[in-house]
């Protein structure tokens, strides 16, 4: 018989993914580290239908399964489905009309099911929970949705609001991990739903365990509190580029830019330089602009020319500015590896031209087939450079770390022997 959590909270983990297998193999490892109910999250529903559900229950018979079905019209029937393939608890939208609410609500009743309503994209979250707990809802789901969160939207305080204004047990999702769980309890939470966080994880166990002991213990390491900037920061230093591209839909690379050398990696805002033939001027005044952690962009209209070299990139290392991308040429690249200063170009030419001052400082320019404005994010290792638009920063970074978590875990799968090609069931979801 399972032990009773000491504070009674429940720890819920959304299996959102497309094969069932992996949701099975993960629910299996996350209820060894302590997790109370599994949730075939919509994803997997959508894949594999109410097949996914049966599956769950007949896989954990003792576990309570939770369908998320997002319900929007049809309360009753979707009800019934998800009850007779073995949910114990259903999940619909509280953006549905009060009839599909009332309509679900009898049907849990007649089925022995418990009814819990999403309150994700509601207008006015506190007056919505209020409503549906006077219509009968078992739940209330607090819920800040994936691409809300990448770009900062924060779970906890809608959730702090609504359980101020309600008795009704509560539910929270969104981007929940070891620290915000402990926070969600203590502002009233009753099920912690936690995805990515225990199913991206190469150790679901483990991440698991860590959660659970957030919720039960409430006792966590924390970070200092940072700026958007240093977050950003942060989140761009543990993702490579590939990351950033899958993040951004292979947008935002800089085509034909490569590094001098191996083993770099860099990160910083774009200081941007538009030069001409032959003119290291502005490439060299650039350097008393940027700051410490600054990137300096340039696009030069030449490949026969460099408008950059060794003595420029000894400045930008004693200034501390974070490293140099050129659509263009570059010289004196065995000094420039023996120093190991962050240097990305096109080519890679012995002469160099003269400092004739035309060009532009911090103005919009196109390097390697993008459009590179000032501020905007230059990520750039082994494999290439690429630039996110500094107003998407958080999301792509969040967005990437979120593309790193899924490798992580597909990684792991593949060291216990599958495939790739057999961990992504890439054969059912070829493109008909």
């Amino acid at each position: 018989m399972k032990k009773k959590r000491r504070d009674g909270k429940i720890l819920q983990v959304a299996l959102d993914m497309l094969e069932l297998d992996r949701a099975i193999e993960i629910g299996r490892e996350s209820l060894e580290g302590g997790a109370d109910w599994l949730e075939a999250g919509t994803p997997l529903i959508k894949s594999e239908g109410m097949h996914a559900v049966r599956t769950l229950r007949d896989s954990f018979p003792d576990v309570k399964i939770v369908a998320d079905m997002k319900t929007m019209d049809t309360g009753a029937i979707e009800l019934e489905m998800a009850a007779k393939s073995g949910a114990s608890v259903v999940s619909i939208l509280a953006v549905a009309d009060n009839a599909t609410i009332k309509e679900a609500i009898e049907s849990a009743h007649k089925y022995g099911v418990a009814l819990m309503v999403d309150i994700i994209n509601t207008e006015d979250p506190v007056s919505r929970a209020k409503e549906l707990q006077d219509l009968g809802a078992d739940y209330v789901c607090v819920h800040v949705g994936i691409d809300q969160q990448m770009q900062g939207m924060d779970t906890l305080s809608i959730l702090e609001k609504v359980a101020g204004a309600v008795s009704i047990p509560l539910a929270v999702a969104g981007g929940m991990d070891a620290a915000s769980v402990s926070d969600a309890v203590n502002f009233g939470a009753d099920i912690i739903i936690v995805g990515g966080n225990i199913t991206r994880s190469a150790q679901v166990k483990e991440s698991t365990k860590k959660i659970r002991d957030g919720i039960d213990k409430g006792v966590v390491e924390r970070l200092e509190k940072r700026t958007l900037d240093e977050d950003i920061f942060e989140l761009f230093m543990q993702v490579s580029t590939p990351n950033i591209s899958d993040a951004m839909h292979r947008k935002g690379v800089l085509r034909g830019i490569k590094p001098l050398f191996e083993g770099i990696k860099l990160v910083g805002k774009a200081v941007t330089v538009q030069t001409f033939e032959g003119d290291w001027a502005k490439p060299v005044e650039a350097t008393d602009v940027a700051k410490a952690g600054d990137v300096i962009v340039v696009y030069a209209g030449a490949k026969d020319v460099a408008p950059w070299g060794e003595l420029a990139s000894w400045s930008c290392k004693q200034k501390g500015i974070a490293g140099f991308v050129i659509d263009g040429a570059v010289r004196d690249v065995d000094e420039i590896r023996r120093l190991r200063f962050p240097v990305f170009a096109k080519y890679i030419v012995p002469n160099a031209g003269e400092p004739k001052g035309f060009g532009e400082l911090n103005t919009e320019i196109k390097c390697g087939g993008e459009t590179v404005k000032p501020g905007d994010w230059i990520i750039g290792d082994d494999n290439g450079v690429v630039v996110v638009p500094k107003a998407r920063a958080y999301e792509m970074a969040r967005r990437a770390k979120e593309v790193w978590k899924t490798e992580e875990r597909i990684r792991e799968e593949i060291k216990r022997g599958k495939t790739l090609s057999q961990v992504l069931d890439l054969y059912k979801w070829e493109k008909k």
